[in-house]
């Protein structure tokens, strides 16, 4: 069984939850490929590569340069019928969303998306997909013939378990079959809402807020401790509805999904549509003064306190 894995790269610098599809890929068994659409770079295929995986195969075409829906999909659609995998496996990235389910069409063939996880039941895979915006996770099985399609959320996968080869893996490149006279976008350099964009699935480190910050005056308190962490600033959803925060900064069901190494979770009750956001980090402290809080529930550690005394002290002994 092939398992081809679609990274993703922008400007010869790969998106680290491509890493995180690969670990997904290798947990399902079998051999694993990994295709990245457009000139990789050879940053890109080197660290690529380094994981233990049968080949690197960079898809080239001078209309891959910039991402069009119609490109990627016309390129992608001959090399999944030249390769013939078992699975095609994707990260749940905004550009996934956009052409994945097309994607599938072109092929005629079933996809699972922004699943979280994967089991081994009668020779074949079961997807976990969350459900109802988390409250339930369901087993999806996918039916009808190869290759199957899959998208695993930011997060569901760490990048500290991939599996690294002993030695680098090959690598070749394959001539993309694109029409470029076929492509319907005009692809344009890609939105960001304000200069201090954020992208913080890349983050290593994270300090959040919630209601427990009480103020706005007070979101200089924990600017104040993401700086000492060198950690990005985040929120829950009330406080970017209240503008205290910008919307990039939203973190939860209707905002990113992140991954980081550490979670600093302030004032955060723990509401399922923040958790599920978030419940992919590999370390969650959090600090809220009901002792009751949800967020403890998933926290790996918890101190119920004052955060108003709690945060200074951090600083003092992080100084």
């Amino acid at each position: 069984m092939v398992t081809l894995v679609v990274a993703e790269q922008r400007d010869g610098v790969l998106n680290r939850a491509s890493l995180e599809a690969i670990v997904a890929a290798q947990a399902m068994g079998g051999d694993v490929k990994v295709v990245v659409p457009g000139a990789p770079g050879a940053a890109v295929a080197a660290e690529l590569a380094a994981a233990d995986v049968t080949e690197v195969i960079a898809l080239e075409h001078a209309a891959l340069g910039a991402y069009t829906a119609d490109g990627f999909v016309q390129a992608l659609a001959a090399l999944i019928a030249a390769e013939s995998p078992a699975h095609v496996v994707f990260t749940h990235t905004y550009q996934t969303r956009d052409y994945a389910p097309k994607l599938a069409a072109r092929l005629d063939r079933s996809i699972a998306t922004d699943c979280i996880g994967v089991k081994s039941a009668g020779g074949g895979q079961l997807f976990v997909r969350p459900m109802f915006q988390g409250k339930i996770n369901a087993d999806v099985a996918l039916e009808g013939p190869a290759p199957h399609l899959v998208t695993f959320q930011i997060g569901a996968f760490r990048v500290d378990a991939l599996k690294k080869g002993g030695a680098a893996a090959p690598s070749r490149t394959v001539a993309a079959a694109v029409d470029p006279s076929a492509i319907r976008q005009k692809p344009e350099a890609p939105f960001r809402e304000a200069k201090q964009a954020v992208d913080l699935s890349q983050a290593e480190r994270i300090v959040s807020v919630g209601r427990g910050i009480k103020g706005e005056e007070h979101i200089a308190l924990a600017k104040q401790l993401a700086d000492a962490l060198g950690a990005e600033l985040a929120a829950s959803r009330p406080i970017c509805d209240a503008g205290w925060l910008p919307m990039e900064r939203q973190v939860g069901s209707s905002g990113q999904t992140v991954a980081p190494k550490l979670y600093l979770a302030l004032g955060i009750s723990g509401a399922i549509q923040h958790v599920v956001g978030m419940k992919g980090a590999r370390t969650i402290v959090a600090i809220n003064k009901d002792p009751e809080a949800p967020i403890f529930e998933i926290a790996d550690y918890g101190i119920a306190g004052d955060l108003f005394e709690i945060i200074p002290a951090m600083m003092a002994a992080l100084k």
